[in-house]
């Protein structure tokens, strides 16, 4: 193994998970499925819940390959990557810095300006700053850089505003603040910058949100999605673009909402989606005949540096 992505066998991977996030929950579950699906190829894997003492259990764990089942903070972006980096550890998805961008929504949609991709109107508010007087309701209020929906809220009309800026505010210190986009909700799974099949995602409560997205029964997923052709040859389009403008590598998840003209905004990226057997990445594998543990594999086969070490 050369850290450039040629993963041997018998390499000792360890799938890092769990982690210091709020979706640690999720990232344990993730984190299980992909181990269990590399033990069942035959890989020599670990387990490896990731904390302020990472660099002593991979050590420990003689850990020669990273497969990053992490979400959110910490382990999403960028900070883990840079880790691997300096350990020479080479790791599944993408690196420090493109990490680190497509964790914050505000700058992932900056750089995106420009590129073609469909943006809903949006602004960044701090704590403490004044609020804008012309903002056009209802409106989408979230955390820059939270996941799961977590720190994510819909403001109805401007008496509620505060109210949901404070609900947010909970979760970190900007909001970013997004007009709300009505139509159906569609997501877009990428593998080595080719899109798999969209995935159309029907929450019975009709918001994605937290409970929707992880109790069982509560959405119904449609894959290839159940929209016109050009919808989703549009969407493939899009993120395809964002993910090579960001620079993302191995498996990246893009979402969008198609409005009543079937034009799709972009709201976010997600650089380490879901990894179960029923999340939307696997289910989108699956409908070209791609099976989890393949998937599984595919993202390990191609783990690597992002940086190379110059000569002093």
């Amino acid at each position: 193994m050369d850290g450039q992505g040629s993963i041997a066998p018998g390499t000792r991977v360890g799938v890092l998970l769990g982690g210091m996030s709020a979706e640690r929950a999720i990232s344990t579950k993730s984190g299980h499925a992909v181990a269990g699906a590399l033990a069942r190829r035959g890989w020599d894997v670990v387990e490896v819940d990731v904390g302020p003492d990472l660099p002593e259990r991979l050590r420990a764990e003689r850990v020669e390959a990273a497969w990053i089942a992490l979400h959110g903070r910490f382990g999403e972006d960028g900070c883990v990557q840079g880790l691997l980096e300096v350990m020479r550890i080479p790791y599944t998805g993408s690196g420090p810095t493109a990490s680190a961008v497509a964790m914050d929504k505000h700058l992932t949609k900056r750089i995106l300006e420009g590129s073609g991709v469909l943006l809903p109107p949006h602004r960044l508010w701090h704590r403490g700053a004044p609020l804008p007087p012309d903002l056009a309701y209802p409106l989408v209020c979230k955390t820059p850089d939270g996941g799961s929906t977590i720190g994510t809220a819909i403001c109805p009309d401007a008496s509620r505003l505060e109210a949901t800026l404070e609900a947010c505010l909970a979760h970190g210190e900007r909001i970013l603040l997004e007009s709300y986009v009505t139509g159906d909700e569609i997501t877009v799974a990428m593998l080595d910058g080719s899109p798999l099949p969209v995935v159309a995602i029907r929450p019975e409560s009709g918001f994605f949100d937290f409970e929707a997205k992880y109790t069982q029964g509560r959405t119904r997923y449609v894959v290839p999605a159940d929209v016109p052709d050009d919808v989703a040859r549009v969407a493939q389009e899009a993120a395809t673009s964002a993910f090579r403008t960001l620079g993302l590598s191995g498996v990246a998840r893009a979402d969008f909402i198609a409005d009543a003209q079937g034009r799709p905004w972009f709201l976010e990226v997600n650089t380490v989606p879901g990894m179960t057997e029923t999340s939307l990445s696997p289910m989108a594998a699956a409908a070209v005949g791609i099976s989890f543990d393949d998937l599984v594999e595919r993202v390990l086969l191609g783990a690597r540096l992002h940086r190379a070490v110059q000569a002093p």
